[in-house]
């Protein structure tokens, strides 16, 4: 499969000039097309504007924004669209007649296998698909705004498009970091079906005269824990955007409830916005009203899109809460609130909506989540954790899916690879820091324990499968994320990948092998210039220590997939030496933690022979400065141990420590500091 690398936006307003910054972004080629030259120079000031602020916060540097820009090639005319360019997304007005009169135009100009795809938040992708003129490759992109900042995309397929155009689209999406939900083409897709007449219903709550639209927003924050409420999230989009919405579902869902509230019909019709103020004060009575009218839409209609088999109750979660960054999804917030009571919120709305109670409602027990998926084609068994809304982190429930997910794997004839991924832009964040706060509090460190070594039970699916297992380091690996990866027998990185061990400066250590694969992979002074002070690696740093084995560019992941599927297990996983000696980095861990400096160092001290005024030592005693002492002396005694041990052993002294750690008041402190957003206080206690 050809990955998709050249990219043209058609349409340069703020959605296009969005996604053409984004893409830019990513380093793919990409032309912003317009009608005018006006037009085009407008989507070109915009991005210039967005990213000017990007180097004011210090995201970007000025060279990195002259790069992206340099990546964009305004054109005018769709007709002057470039033949060979591999996807173009359509990001005109909202209106069919117009975008289908530009794919009329791009079907005549480009090449058999451009994909063209339609940014839409409302329209019939299979009717677009139709007009397209190449229904096998043509696709719906549902953008959120703002798309350089916002992770969520929903992908929806016509019921023509090919299996190649849809994977190729995907490919592109996770290019950009985007969290990917795969749906079926029905109005409002996904978080529009439950999100706009949740909106509207907020309308309707104040045109009966329930409470203020200060008082519904106040109600609904705190309901659904959310930064902003119904009134003041449409002032930010524009009321007519809510009005057309829910409109266009009341009509194509039939759907009466949904009709735009005559309170919003006529704000629009003004030209006004919502008189919020400051009156966010109701009755008991009305805030009970509120609260069960909003929550009950949400979990009415998160109950249909399940039905209606769109996507799966997962990937209604992560729709609100990667799209619209709710602190929970409709599933999760009727777990927390008791099945008993959400269900009976969400029958109370379907009564007054007319609708049928979905059967995804007729239930006792809680929801299940499934976070760890497995596919197998042409024997290569790809197990991916989806749970890009947490970076992937791994919790008990995680971790003991993705065990049974290996256990597939591995006991399948037909398997000869294993391929372990990330959704999202990371491959795993670590491990879920709140448990072990928690589970310290409760003084249940048995938990603790029996979390990490299942952890262990996991990573060994990995190291003696006897299949050949690679991770998918394309994005960020940190601690447990990290330790996982280093169980595969290679792991593929690109430009994206970024490791750390971050454990010492939180007041633990890597405690999932990240004190013994690194010393036998690289060797032990670069496992401690690893672990000790916590470096961050870029790809280039993690492919010359060994800890990336295959460091290739984004459009050849899958082809090194192949040749690693071919080649089979490597000889000897565990070298002990820095794959490229002549490295900088490379050099510099293996002198400055060499064995003879390791003590001066842990004392806080520069070794002799190193200017304390360099930059790469002061950046490295800054680091130790920031760690905390005996995590650091437990995770050095380890590493060292990793050098007269077996592996099983050495992990063993891993799993054997914990205790020790994990009863310090510094462990606490530092997972305690790194929740709480502050810079901990060690007392080496």
């Amino acid at each position: 499969m050809q990955p998709v690398q050249s990219v043209a936006i058609i349409g340069a307003g703020n959605m296009g000039s969005g996604i053409a910054q984004k893409t830019a972004q990513e380093e793919f080629d990409v032309q912003m097309v317009d009608r005018e030259a006006q037009w085009v120079e407008r989507g070109q000031s915009i991005i210039a504007d967005f990213l000017s602020e990007a180097v004011e916060r210090r995201i970007f540097s000025p060279q990195q924004v002259a790069d992206i820009q340099g990546r964009i090639t305004g054109v005018i005319g769709t007709e002057n669209t470039s033949p060979d360019t591999d996807l173009v997304i359509e990001a005109v007005f909202e209106d069919f007649d117009i975008k289908t009169a530009v794919f009329n135009a791009l079907n005549e100009v480009c090449g058999d296998k451009t994909i063209l795809a339609s940014n839409t938040s409302s329209l019939s992708v299979n009717d677009l698909s139709a007009a397209s003129g190449r229904p096998d490759r043509f696709v719906g992109l549902h953008f959120f705004y703002h798309p350089a900042k916002n992770r969520l995309v929903e992908v929806i397929p016509g019921e023509d498009t090919s299996a190649e155009t849809i994977a190729r689209t995907v490919q592109y999406c996770r290019g950009l970091g985007k969290v990917v939900i795969l749906c079926k083409d029905r109005p409002g897709f996904v978080v529009n079906r439950f999100f706009v007449p949740w909106l509207n219903e907020a309308c309707l709550l104040l045109q009966e005269g329930i409470a203020s639209a200060a008082a519904i927003d106040a109600v609904a924050m705190k309901a659904f824990r959310i930064g902003m409420g119904p009134f003041a999230l449409m002032n930010l989009t524009g009321p007519p955007i809510a009005l057309h919405s829910t409109d266009y579902l009341a009509e194509q869902l039939e759907t009466p409830r949904y009709v735009g509230a005559e309170n919003l019909r006529e704000m629009v019709a003004a030209g006004d916005q919502w008189e919020i103020g400051e009156d966010v004060d109701c009755s008991e009575e009305a805030a009970e009203i509120i609260r069960i009218r909003l929550l009950g839409q949400v979990f009415a209609v998160a109950g249909q899109i399940v039905d209606e088999e769109i996507c799966s109750l997962e990937d209604v979660d992560r729709g609100a809460k990667v799209g619209l960054r709710w602190a929970r999804g409709p599933f999760e917030l009727a777990n927390r609130l008791g099945i008993d009571e959400s269900k009976s919120m969400a029958e109370d709305y379907c009564e007054l909506a007319n609708f049928s109670v979905p059967e995804v409602w007729k239930r006792n027990d809680s929801f299940d989540f499934s976070y760890v998926d497995l596919a197998v084609e042409n024997g290569i068994a790809t197990v991916t954790i989806n749970r890009p809304e947490a970076m992937n982190a791994l919790n008990e429930t995680v971790v003991n899916q993705l065990g049974l997910a290996l256990d597939k794997a591995n006991s399948d004839d037909s398997v000869r690879t294993i391929v372990l991924d990330g959704a999202g832009k990371a491959f795993v964040a670590g491990a879920d820091v709140k448990f072990f706060v928690d589970k310290i509090r409760a003084d249940s460190f048995s938990d603790i324990y029996d979390f990490t070594a299942n952890g262990h039970v996991v990573q060994d699916k990995l190291e003696s499968s006897s299949k050949t297992t690679i991770a998918l380091t394309t994005g960020l690996a940190l601690g447990g994320g990290l330790e996982l990866a280093l169980s595969c027998d290679y792991r593929i990185g690109t430009r994206k990948t970024q490791f750390r061990f971050p454990e010492t400066s939180i007041g633990i250590f890597p405690g999932l092998g990240g004190t013994q694969r690194p010393a036998r992979i690289s060797g032990i002074p670069a496992a401690r210039w690893a672990v000790l002070a916590g470096n961050f690696m870029d790809s280039k740093t993690a492919a010359d220590l060994g800890l990336v084995t295959n460091l290739v560019d984004i459009s050849e992941v899958e082809s090194t997939i192949r040749t690693l599927d071919s080649n089979g297990k490597p000889e000897n996983k565990y070298t002990g030496k820095p794959a490229n000696p002549d490295s900088k980095v490379v050099q510099f861990a293996n002198s400055f933690y060499s064995d003879e400096n390791i003590a001066t160092v842990l004392a806080g001290n520069c070794p002799e022979g190193f200017d304390s005024e360099d930059k790469a030592v002061s950046r490295q005693m800054k680091s130790l400065s920031r760690t905390a002492p005996i995590a650091l002396s437990l995770a050095n005694d380890l590493i060292n141990a990793a050098g007269n041990t077996n592996l099983s052993d050495g992990l063993g002294q891993e799993l054997g420590n914990l205790e020790t750690i994990f009863s310090t008041d510094d462990a606490l402190e530092g997972l305690s500091a790194l929740i709480e957003g502050r810079k901990p206080a060690y007392q080496n206690s």
